[in-house]
This record gives structure tokens, C-alpha cells and sequence, in this order.
């Protein structure tokens, strides 16, 4: 432990290099300030510890995450799409139950990320794409269908939001299929309720750089039973039993199934564990941004309806992550150059996830077979779409009149 004194003195430290750092007041990235000062001195304990790769602090970040989300079991790896590259694999593990073989199909929305996507195929399944809803980005519940061979459903919660979980999990129960959530973007999101990630039977989070928590790199799984975490926890370190219940064997070099090398370090938990302990204010700060950006384009004298919002789905409690917009019709040819002002001007953006991924070279090396024309809405949200970052702390006035400001200058390309 460092004592107080040190502390102190590494705190003064870091305040004296963040006031060096800090940019312009007319700049906004997709996240200000990542971490807090206790942030940085978690990750120092450990550094100055010298036990920087996985071990307690880890096991202790996992349990605490357990306990937050309400998941019996929960295991970290090295980033959000080691997650779902992890859990891609134990469902056509041999020591998996009921496993998926290669040739079986998997549902996915059409608006996704590459690692999302990819893992799954890696492992020998087939992508059956499904079109997103206008209203909330995720897969269109009415638009689901059980193919030949379809034996899961790759879930996206877009952004923060969901869609609708009953009718997901009629349709899943109903076809007796596995449900992955893929949370990376809508950790603390809550259905009903429940947190999002732990409707299914895997939930896949993660925390990098601008997303609800950030540990800078880091993911976590969670999982209901426990044949599904010894299969996990295996696979992420080579298919060692290693850490796994003790028994009475001399070799404690024991491989009992394939593996990967998929193992966090202590360091970047203590930072994530110091990150989730104040995400619940981190949430309420982004909700209030949110409302306060939205609120302060349509009251300004220039609103001239240039964009659409997107709204949390019904019995959502989102955790936002990005605020995304929809350019108008009416102002739809000057996207390109309007976003290359934005950038040049202190805005920063991003497309949402990857637009309609089947326009990806990627899935034109693949081969995929699908028609265009049922993939309307997710090449609309491509063409029309793109999104900014929430601040985790409250705006300032100065702040939210900026950002206002460019945003409506849309009207000027």
C-alpha cells in the first residue's frame, strides 16, 4: 500500500499533468477526461506492486462486476471482442453441452462491428443477417425467422439501447436457440429492470477507451452456469485447468482442452474496478448531457429540423453511450463535407458501429448471399448517420452553446 504521504504526492502529480494536457475548451472528443486521479493511482498501487499480470486484483474486479450486473458468474479477458472471440469458441467447444457444429447459422443485425461478427464465423458458423429498427438501431424483432440450422442469435445493444427483450426471448425459447448479448456498448443499460448482458445465456462487455467504463483496453463475459465459466476460464489461458478447483493432481502443467492467451492484466482491472464503482453518476451525467444537447439544438433559433434523434426503446433504462444523429433528408448531400468540419473544428465523430457492415470489403471477400433491398433501414442509418460523445461530467454552458452551434451549421454546406 502507499502511504498517504506518497499519495499525496503522486496525486499532485497527476492534477499537474492533467492541467498541462487539458485542450482547448472549444473541443469536443468522444470522451473528455478518461480517468479520474483514483483512476491512476489504482493502476500505480499495482505497477509500484510489481504484480502487474492477472491474479487477485482481477479476481476481485470479476466478483464485484458479478455482483453489479446480478450474474452468478463473471470472467475478464484483454478486450470486449476477446469476449465474444472467447465465447464464439466455447459454443463449438467439444466439451460444451449441446455445442453448435461448423455449417450452423447464427442471427445478427445488420448494423454491427467487425468482432461482433467475425468470431463466430472463425469458428466455422454462418451469419444470417437481420434489418435494424429505425427507432432504436437494434435488430427488428418483427423481421426474425428460424432458418435451416439457425441455432443462435448474436444481440447487439447498440449504443446503450436494446431492443425489445420480451419478444427476443420468446422467439429464442420458442426456437430453442443460444442468445449472446453483446453489451460492449450498453454496460448498466437495464431492461425491465435487469441489467442488459445477463438475459441470455452469455454477455459479452467491454471496456475500451470512450466506452461506459475504460480501463483503456479490458472486456468481461458472464455466464449463468458453471460448466460454461470452467469452459471459459480454460479457454482463456492456453486450456490450462489452472486456477479451477484444485485436485489431486501432481501435474500442474494440465491441458485439457484448446485454447487462447486471452488473459488480462491486474493493472488495467484496478483501473476498471475503480471505473465501475462510480458509473451509476457516470450514467446520470450522460442522461442529463444527453437531454441538455437535444434540448438546446431544438430551442435555438437556427433548429430547422436537421436531424433526428434516436429514443431509449420501451422499459429501457439505458446507459448512453454516444448521443447518435440522423441528417435530414433536406441536408443529406452535405454530409461528407459537414463531417469534415466537424472534425476539423473541434467535434469529434464516428460512424455508427460500421453502417450497414454488409457493405464492408470484408463481406465481399466472404461471399455473403443477401438482397440488398431487406436492408433498408440499416443503409439508411449508414447514409444518414453518425454520432458524438456524452461528457461523464456535467456541461458547461460554454460547452453545450459550442457544440450547438457547430452542429447546426449543417445548414451553411
Amino acid at each position: 500500500m502507499i502511504s498517504k504521504k506518497d499519495a499525496k504526492f503522486l496525486e499532485a502529480i497527476i492534477t499537474k499533468l492533467n492541467k498541462n494536457s487539458l485542450k482547448s475548451s472549444n473541443n469536443y472528443p468522444l470522451l473528455e477526461k478518461g480517468f479520474s486521479n483514483e483512476d491512476i493511482m489504482s493502476g500505480i498501487e499495482v505497477l509500484l506492486s510489481g504484480k502487474i499480470t492477472m491474479s487477485d486484483i482481477t479476481r476481485k474486479f470479476e466478483n464485484y462486476f458479478s455482483k453489479f450486473v446480478g450474474s452468478k458468474y463473471s470472467l475478464m479477458v484483454n478486450s470486449g471482442s476477446s469476449a465474444n472471440l472467447l465465447v464464439a469458441f466455447a459454443l463449438v467447444n467439444p466439451k460444451k453441452k449441446n455445442r453448435l457444429k461448423v455449417g450452423d447459422k447464427f442471427i445478427i443485425p445488420a448494423v454491427c462491428w467487425s468482432t461482433s461478427l467475425w468470431p463466430l464465423v472463425q469458428c466455422g458458423l454462418k451469419p444470417q443477417f437481420v434489418d435494424v429498427n429505425i427507432n432504436n438501431f437494434c435488430i427488428d424483432e418483427n423481421l426474425l425467422k428460424k432458418e435451416n440450422r439457425t441455432k443462435a442469435i448474436m444481440n447487439i445493444h447498440i449504443l446503450g439501447n436494446s431492443a425489445n427483450m420480451d419478444k427476443l426471448l420468446k422467439f429464442i425459447k420458442s426456437n430453442q436457440m443460444y442468445l449472446i448479448e453483446d453489451t460492449c456498448e450498453a454496460l448498466g443499460s437495464k431492461f425491465k429492470s435487469k441489467y442488459l448482458g445477463t438475459f441470455g445465456d452469455f454477455g459479452t462487455y467491454s471496456f475500451y477507451y470512450s466506452h461506459q467504463i475504460t480501463s483503456g483496453e479490458g472486456g468481461m463475459i458472464v455466464c449463468k452456469t458453471k460448466e460454461d465459466y470452467d469452459l471459459l476460464h480454460t479457454m482463456r489461458a492456453h486450456g490450462w485447468d489452472r486456477g479451477l478447483k484444485k485436485s489431486n493432481k501432481k501435474n500442474n502443467f494440465n491441458f485439457i482442452n484448446s485454447g487462447f492467451n486471452l488473459r488480462p492484466m491486474d493493472v488495467t482491472a484496478a483501473i476498471g474496478l475503480s471505473q465501475l464503482k462510480r458509473l451509476n453518476k457516470m450514467i446520470i451525467s450522460r442522461s442529463k448531457n444527453r437531454k441538455l444537447i437535444v434540448n438546446n439544438i431544438k430551442n435555438h433559433k437556427n433548429w430547422n429540423n436537421q436531424y433526428t434523434f434516436f429514443e431509449q426503446n420501451e422499459n429501457l433504462d439505458p446507459s448512453w453511450f454516444g448521443l447518435p444523429l440522423l441528417i435530414n433528408q433536406k441536408y443529406l448531400n452535405q454530409k461528407e463535407k459537414f463531417l469534415k468540419y466537424l472534425n476539423g473544428n473541434g467535434v469529434e465523430t464516428r460512424p455508427i458501429l460500421s453502417g450497414n457492415f454488409l457493405n464492408q470489403p470484408s463481406c465481399k471477400l466472404y461471399k455473403f448471399k443477401y438482397k440488398k433491398e431487406d436492408f433498408k433501414v440499416s443503409q439508411e442509418i449508414e447514409d444518414r448517420g453518425f454520432f458524438i460523445g456524452l461528457p461523464t461530467k456535467d456541461m458547461s454552458v460554454s460547452t453545450l452553446n459550442f457544440l450547438t452551434d457547430k452542429l447546426l451549421k449543417i445548414a451553411n454546406y
